[in-house]
């Protein structure tokens, strides 16, 4: 998978949010933050876990300029109804796109063709509609919401500050490192 760097690409999707439909374009994702979580299907075990952790973490991402994007090849109408029909799910406020076709499943290259399911896959994607990062994991996975704020808040730093990086487990108000020569065989 080589999509790191890579601009997404041109989608139209029915979603559900607020209590309502909408449809969502790659437009709409521009000129802000967002995430892209991938799940395999409404109605499971793992994916309410890790949805609803993401779900806690929703306001922070917000007020971060993030907006979050649930992606399953599952369609609006049983993203509505799951909502409606599970405390877990029912405090979400994020989007939940229907992706019936598959299409921007296959756009983020986590579609299991055999199955017509998606991968746990999660991306995210700076102001330009440019992917920074990913994580893709096994179907008996779950993902962690805390360790995706981390990468957001590193991410938007890089952004932010050119010429500086981000070490492991850098946490925000942490040393960062300047890459230089002067560094070389020295960390």
């Amino acid at each position: 998978m080589a999509l790191i760097n890579t601009a997404i690409k041109p989608f139209k999707a029915q979603a559900f949010r607020d209590g309502e439909f909408i449809e969502v374009t790659e437009a709409d994702v521009k000129g802000k933050w967002a995430i892209f979580f991938f799940y395999p299907a409404d109605f499971t075990f793992v994916c309410p876990t890790e949805l609803g952790d993401l779900a806690d973490y929703y306001e922070e991402l917000q007020s971060r300029g993030v907006e979050v994007y649930s992606v399953s090849t599952d369609t609006h109408f049983t993203h509505k109804a799951w909502h409606e029909t599970s405390e877990t799910i029912g405090k979400i406020k994020y989007t939940m796109i229907g992706d019936p076709t598959g299409a921007i499943t296959r756009n983020f290259e986590v579609m299991r063709e055999d199955q017509g399911l998606a991968d746990r896959g999660t991306f995210l994607v700076d102001p330009e509609g440019v992917i920074q990062a990913m994580e893709i994991t096994a179907e008996g996975i779950g993902r962690d919401a805390g360790e995706l704020v981390r990468k957001v808040k590193a991410a938007q730093y890089v952004a932010a500050n050119p010429g500086e990086v981000c070490p492991a487990k850098w946490k925000e108000g942490e040393a960062t490192l300047a890459p230089s020569l002067d560094l070389v065989g020295k960390i």
